[in-house]
């Protein structure tokens, strides 16, 4: 933001402001361009029978489709023993809840996963306050094979590895995006998304990219600092 603002009569906004929606529409075009070329990438079968706790019992990747073709799956940060989930991957899960009869209109599922036991996760579901399917992928190596989590001794050597391995892991649990596809009772990977990728899933973020302000981090010690989780906010 402008330390001081451009304060102009209304015909000059509307000339600056038109001036910039031409630019916005070229996103648009452009990002409608990406995510038609993100549909035609490959796919890869998921070979492992993974099992998971939840709250009807153990069951399969197959089985959390729900009936439909397609399931989003979120890498919530949430790891054994942890007292509370991670507060970045919380302000992305506040975004959640409603959103499971949209996407089911449109064949596709949604659940969020963590390596911590069901008991934990419900714990802390529990306090705030969400509705969204999530489960534990304990005793299983799905969260290491999907890359978002990593080992004791890769994160000492160095070699845990985050984004598809472009980059250094910089903790042992680290958040995504699974997309999974179902077919004849097979289950493959379609895309996965981490880091900035995630920006998407953000409606807060986006609703912040419109004012002056915008997201407002400049200047902090970190990405994130001011941020806290819902039920934790200063009064």
């Amino acid at each position: 933001m402008q330390d001081t603002p451009n304060i102009v009569d209304r015909e000059a906004w509307l000339t600056a402001r038109l001036d910039h929606l031409e630019a916005e529409k070229a996103f648009t075009r452009q990002r409608d361009e990406l995510s038609a070329q993100r549909r035609t990438l490959p796919w890869v079968e998921v070979d492992a029978r993974y099992t998971f706790e939840t709250d009807t019992g153990p069951r399969e990747l197959v089985d959390m489709f729900e009936g439909r073709s397609q399931l989003l799956m979120y890498h919530f940060m949430l790891g054994p023993g942890w007292d509370e989930g991670c507060p970045s991957c919380s302000f992305w899960a506040d975004n959640y809840d409603g959103t499971a009869v949209h996407l089911a209109a449109r064949d596709t599922a949604f659940a969020a996963v963590s390596r911590a036991p069901l008991a934990e996760i419900e714990s802390y579901k529990t306090r705030m306050g969400w509705t969204f399917p999530w489960y534990s992928s304990a005793g299983s190596s799905f969260n290491f094979d999907m890359g978002v989590s990593f080992s004791a001794e890769d994160m000492e050597s160095g070699a845990a590895r985050y984004n598809h391995g472009t980059m250094p892991a910089f903790g042992d649990e680290m958040p995504g995006i699974s997309v999974f596809n179902e077919r004849d009772g097979r289950v493959y990977l379609s895309y996965q998304t981490f880091a900035r990728g995630l920006d998407m899933l953000n409606g807060t973020y986006h609703m912040l990219d419109l004012t002056p302000k915008g997201r407002d981090e400049d200047g902090l010690d970190f990405t994130m600092a001011w941020l806290h989780r819902h039920d934790a906010y200063p009064t």
